[in-house]
């Protein structure tokens, strides 16, 4: 491949908050730092995309508000390349915003989001014609009103613009959010039948097909992630599901080959934050399947990317290049 990567979906900026607990309802929790960073599917993964190879051609689309929030956002993907000619900006509209509050002594976090231009961006802001690349990424679904709209001949609006990107010979793959939604199943399988990849976690992957991936002592069960990827496959993915979790990451081919690959052991004091972990991993996904390397070591660039991005409380500025990444794989991988 050589034509480049395009990613579309949901731009935010991220205020990460290091805090010293979960407060419980009326308790009050410490905010020990606060960071201002980019966030959302479009711009953590294109731009780890480019800090992973930047020869790569890369292409953002996406909505934003015509506020300092939405230059910041244009300001950061230019600086690493990116090209931003296909983001809309929205007047009267506020660029989405995240506020990341992430537990100091853990690294888990937990999310308060406010959609802003993602509300507004929609199918008719695809210019369709600008799509030349060899792969088109898009999330999140369930997180962008107007593709998880209804669509009478292709079920949701976002199946229906992935459909006309892959008519065009383009690759296409989708990443989910970990949402409640009455409709989860119905609003994610109306996408998969239009997706060469599929690369989700475990959550978005059990909620998909309705399948926990959770054994009765509440971990993961490998056997269950064999079962739901199967069931992904079923539903219309045409190559590869990638499933991702705390514990490492999974694969399963169109003809049903299986594949893992361990979390690496990181040292005490070495996660600093885990916003942006998932879409770190889709990054190192999507540059191997770029690349076309196998799916074992695209897996262990997977999860490798992934350990990059835990090093920094914000969604960026973890990220190596490929050589770093597969230096960190060797250095911490489990045995």
């Amino acid at each position: 491949m050589e034509n480049g990567i395009a990613i579309a979906g949901t731009i935010t900026v991220d205020y990460n908050k290091v805090i010293d607990r979960y407060a419980e309802k009326g308790m009050l929790s410490n905010i020990l730092s606060c960071t201002r960073g980019v966030g959302g599917c479009v711009a953590n993964t294109i731009i780890n995309l480019a800090k992973i190879d930047p020869t790569i051609p890369l292409y953002a689309y996406g909505g934003i508000g015509n506020d300092e929030n939405g230059e910041y956002v244009l300001k950061i993907l230019k600086e690493h390349g990116i090209n931003t000619q296909w983001i809309k900006i929205f007047d009267g509209e506020l660029t989405a915003f995240t506020d990341c509050m992430t537990i100091e002594a853990t690294g888990e976090r937990t999310f308060f989001f406010a959609k802003g231009a993602n509300r507004r961006f929609s199918y008719e802001d695809i210019d369709f014609d600008s799509i030349k690349t060899d792969m088109f990424h898009m999330g999140y679904a369930l997180l962008m009103d107007s593709f998880d709209k209804e669509d009478q001949e292709y079920g949701t609006v976002m199946a229906r613009t992935l459909a006309k990107v892959q008519s065009k010979g383009i690759k296409t793959s989708i990443d989910l959010v970990s949402v409640d939604n009455e409709r989860y199943s119905e609003i994610v399988q109306a996408s998969l039948k239009y997706c060469n990849y599929v690369i989700i976690n475990e959550i978005e992957a059990g909620k998909a097909v309705n399948i926990s991936p959770y054994g009765p002592d509440g971990k993961i069960d490998e056997r269950l992630i064999k079962k739901i990827c199967e069931k992904i496959l079923e539903a219309g993915v045409k190559e590869l599901v990638v499933i991702h979790a705390p514990q490492g990451g999974w694969a399963m081919t169109s003809d049903m080959e299986f594949f893992r690959s361990l979390s690496l052991k990181l040292p005490l004091g070495y996660i600093k934050g885990s916003v942006g972990a998932g879409d770190a991993f889709c990054a190192g996904m999507l540059y191997s399947i770029y690349k076309e390397l196998s799916i074992e070591e695209s897996l262990k660039i997977a999860c490798a990317a992934a350990a990059c991005n835990l090093s920094e409380v914000d969604s960026i500025s973890g990220m190596k290049n490929i050589e770093e990444i597969r230096k960190l794989y060797e250095k911490y991988k489990a045995v």
